[in-house]
């Protein structure tokens, strides 16, 4: 099998994925891979936007105060300071990248404000942010010389020192690539790199409810724990708390800014309920949110709560959230501007990842990881709103400064053997594989959900302990697909949230124990795998 070579490989095309790849391919070849198509990302769904400070009435200290408050005490406060005090720049740079932020009449930005925030900063395109900055990336990597697209290329596993037949003493811990199949012809390639990103995004497919798209299945975490690269605050799964309540579709996330613009919550009796569960009413953190909603529905035997915007300026509604009027519209028959917009909390973000330092750099050599798939400290225990672009886009800059100063190191002299499927057979077992996917949903939305207890997390681990046992058997005498590979990668993201859930024993953030329901500071540090 020939190796496809390349300086950087990086895999995942969403924000963070594709920032890096601009980044370095001033500097030599780039081999991006995504398991579909270029555009299907979590970065394509956020509607939000991007928090940064732009205006002298705001302030960084203030951005990051906001972020600290809503971490719960396990922000790393170096990379907080390094993600706002850097934010401005990035901003401009997508300016001049050619991404338009709406604005105002007065030439200034149209900014937003939602929960966590204390200030108006939340620059945004209408409710497609993440759209609209992803379109502009991915024309320029199209029309970049250097940058070469692999669609429908799912990696497999990190190739490591585990893997070369030779010099194994000089080649320690370190990743020269990644197996990658080819899903067209099922053929599985070595992609060789000086340097390889995982930009692979989130993992909230792991539940029964996401706002998720079919992609996040956890595959870069997934890989990077097989490789022994350290794992860090798994327990620590963002709800968001408004996905559209429509049964039998797929989620569709009702943006934090309807709430920052004026909406307000209500319960099936037209109550309004936040006043009950925290001060702060609709605009206080995520998690206090996702679990005021579960509760008043629990208390009352709703199914959804309502997200109510009638009072607000129509025209003001229709002009900040196009999208979601448009969805609501063609799905439910629901006019936002006059009448109730039905929703629950749904998995929506992992606030936990591939550990990486300031740079991207994780505790493997030549790997590094950006975007929702890493763990940079920034979100602690429960993610502000609208920092997971910024994130994203902060720390794929910094990662692609590191690796374009380093001096390239490579290796042609270690021999990476062909995949091999010697032995496997083709069981046409292809009900398990859909059995198994949704069993692991349900017991992660069941027992390992919103809010959690000691029982439950033990229930959880013992199925799926052997859940995780039936499927790598499965693995090991299968051929691969993407379905394989992706049910494979959920039940290792699934084992490390619940085993990392059961090492907390308090209520922090979005980690809520029923039978720990207070802080406790000896469980301020990072749970690392």
């Amino acid at each position: 099998m020939n190796s496809i070579k390349s300086d950087y490989l990086v895999i995942g095309s969403g924000i963070a994925g594709l920032s890096f790849a601009l980044k370095v391919a001033e500097f030599g070849e780039v081999n991006l891979i995504t398991k579909t198509r270029l555009e299907d990302t979590n970065s394509a769904l956020a509607q939000g936007g991007v928090a940064a400070v732009t205006t002298d009435e705001d302030d960084i200290e203030l951005h990051a105060q906001d972020t600290f408050t809503a971490g719960a005490g396990l922000c790393h406060t170096d990379a907080v300071e390094v993600m706002v005090r850097e934010a401005p720049r990035r901003i401009k740079e997508l300016i001049d990248y050619g991404v338009h932020f709406d604005m105002k009449s007065d030439g200034h930005f149209d900014l937003a404000r939602e929960g966590g925030h204390g200030m108006f900063r939340i620059l945004h395109v209408a409710d497609e942010t993440g759209k609209s900055i992803q379109d502009v990336l991915i024309r320029k990597v199209l029309k970049h010389p250097n940058i070469h697209i692999y669609e429908n290329h799912m990696a497999v596993e990190l190739i490591t020192d585990h893997h070369v037949l030779n010099n194994l003493q000089s080649a320690f811990n370190i990743c020269f690539g990644a197996y990658v199949l080819d899903e067209k012809s099922s053929d599985v390639k070595i992609f060789r790199a000086d340097y390889t990103v995982l930009a692979t995004g989130g993992a909230s497919r792991v539940y029964q409810h996401t706002t998720n798209p079919q992609v996040a299945t956890g595959d870069g975490i997934a890989m990077a724990y097989r490789a022994g690269v350290r794992i860090a605050n798994m327990e620590f799964i963002q709800f968001h708390p408004t996905a559209l309540y429509e049964p039998g579709s797929e989620p569709f996330l009702i943006s934090e800014a309807c709430r920052g613009s004026g909406g307000i919550l209500l319960n099936e009796a037209g109550e309004r309920f936040m006043e009950r569960y925290d001060k702060r009413l609709e605009l206080a953190p995520r998690d206090i949110v996702a679990r005021a909603i579960d509760a008043e529905c629990k208390l009352r035997g709703d199914a959804c709560a309502y997200l109510d915007m009638s009072h607000l300026h129509a025209n003001k509604v229709l002009a900040h959230f196009p999208n979601i009027a448009s969805h609501c519209q063609e799905h439910l028959k629901i006019d936002i501007t006059r009448e109730r917009i039905p929703v629950v909390p749904a998995a929506h973000f992992v606030c936990g990842g591939v550990m990486t330092n300031l740079n991207g750099q994780t505790s493997m050599h030549n790997l590094f990881a950006v975007g929702e798939t890493a763990h940079t400290g920034v979100h602690g225990a429960n993610r502000l709103a609208s920092n997971s672009l910024l994130e994203g886009i902060v720390f794929a800059h910094r990662a692609a400064k590191r690796v374009i100063e380093k001096s390239h190191t490579t290796y042609n002299n270690v021999l990476i053997p062909d995949w091999d499927e010697t032995g496997v057979t083709d069981p046409h077992e292809w009900g398990l594989i859909r059995n198994n996917r949704a069993e692991l949903q349900a017991i992660m939305w069941d027992y390992v959900g919103i809010v959690r207890s000691k029982v439950q997390l033990n229930r959880a681990i013992r199925r799926m302990t052997t859940l995780y046992e039936e499927i790598e058997d499965y693995y090991k005498r299968t051929p691969v697909t993407k379905d394989l590979l992706e049910l494979r990668n959920l039940s290792a993201v699934a084992y490390l949230i619940v085993r990392s859930a059961l090492r907390r024993n308090e209520s922090r953030g979005l980690h809520y124990m029923t039978d720990y329901p207070g802080q406790d500071d000896k469980f301020l540090k990072d749970t690392i795998i």
